[in-house]
């Protein structure tokens, strides 16, 4: 495997499409993160780029509309998939356009946790499908069996939460997995909680928050310093909550 140059990417940049309208007065534009990204767009860099930040930080709703901008299902799969289950996603995909490296046909797939049962379910309905047995699996094997089959090389892909319904050994295989694919020349978005993903040498960390977007180093994470004083005093913590 080869390690990706830092231009070789297939997705440069997002940002909003001025010929769409936005309504900056809905709930999802209120979000900073978004708004920012409606100002500013957001450079994609190349290998793996994690976004994290507290619940209603704009993590999924940004990486649901990545999905949505570059064609993808916003309920998980590729460009061809076409399940839908209660539509939850914002409008801003269809606000925002991708900035593409031309020149290159690019893979494409996002694996959005909350929805992996309906995507399942679509999957093993297709006719000759290979993927039948996902529901024969557990949640957490099936996530990672999708995975194996559908990320592979050159490609945009996107998870929201993929650490949900992993161990903490299953986790460290999706590290390695991650590793991998930007290794394989992969472009890897990645909406997150986990400090264990997030440690992966070399990536890119986008923190959400009042703030807006903003690059940080792993160290610096609230969710790790959380993380660690937790683990050093647990009743500590416990107690704070009482």
């Amino acid at each position: 495997m080869r390690s990706n140059p830092l231009g070789d990417r297939p997705v440069r940049r997002i940002e909003r499409d001025p010929e769409i309208e936005v309504g900056r007065d809905a709930w999802w534009a209120k979000i900073p993160a978004v708004a920012a990204v409606l100002d500013h767009g957001l450079n994609i860099p190349a290998g793996v780029t994690f976004l994290v930040g507290e619940n209603g930080s704009g993590k999924s709703t940004l990486i649901e509309a990545l999905a949505v901008a570059h064609g993808l299902n916003p309920e998980g799969g590729s460009r061809s998939v076409r399940h839908s289950s209660r539509v939850t996603e914002s409008p801003l995909g269809e606000a925002l356009k991708v900035v593409r490296t031309p020149g290159r046909r690019a893979n494409g797939y996002f694996l959005r946790a909350e929805t992996m049962h309906g995507l399942y379910t679509y999957l093993e309905n297709l006719p000759g499908s290979p993927d039948f047995d996902l529901h024969d699996r557990s949640h957490g094997e099936g996530f990672q069996e999708l995975l194996s089959r559908k990320f592979h090389g050159y490609g945009f892909y996107l998870m929201d939460e993929p650490e949900a319904p992993l161990s903490f050994t299953s986790t460290l295989g999706l590290l390695a997995r991650l590793d991998a694919l930007r290794a394989d020349g992969a472009q890897v978005v990645v909406a997150t909680h986990s400090p264990l993903l997030t440690a992966l040498p070399e990536a890119t960390i986008l923190e959400l928050g009042e703030h807006g977007i903003r690059r940080t180093n792993w160290d610096d994470l609230e969710v790790v310093t959380h993380w660690r004083r937790f683990l050093e005093s647990p009743g500590g913590y416990l107690r704070g909550l009482r």
